[in-house]
């Protein structure tokens, strides 16, 4: 199954993280197969948030709420149940100054009009 490890954190503190933990990390689930996708994220003073409401298109500058700590970035793991996937998530660098949101993945059938 697939999860999605969201990572938290304070912009300020995040920085202090080397990339090449990150990177070892990742390099790490990927050896043992878990590692699917994953990407850091932009500071949140280029994040653009969009809404439609009553079929009106709303474009707004930063993210969606404002909060002490902010998306930065995500892996996508494949594990056999959600405990394997938080142990998984334990190890992510970021975890030990911020946060790590663990969520399946729920998978989207586009349905045979997607082949056309």
């Amino acid at each position: 199954m697939k999860y999605l490890c969201l990572v938290y954190g304070e912009e300020a503190k995040m920085a202090t993280i080397d990339d090449r933990e990150c990177m070892a990390c990742a390099a790490g689930l990927q050896d043992s197969g878990h590692f699917l996708a994953g990407h850091a994220l932009r500071e949140v003073a280029t994040a653009t948030t969009v809404r439609v409401r009553n079929g009106q298109v709303s474009v707004t500058d930063g993210p969606f709420a404002e909060t002490k700590e902010q998306l930065a970035g995500f892996y996508l793991l494949e594990a056999r149940d959600l405990n394997e996937a938080l142990d998984k998530a334990a190890r992510i660098p970021p975890a030990r100054i911020g946060s790590i949101e663990v969520r399946p993945v729920r998978e989207l059938d586009p349905g045979p009009e997607a082949a056309d």
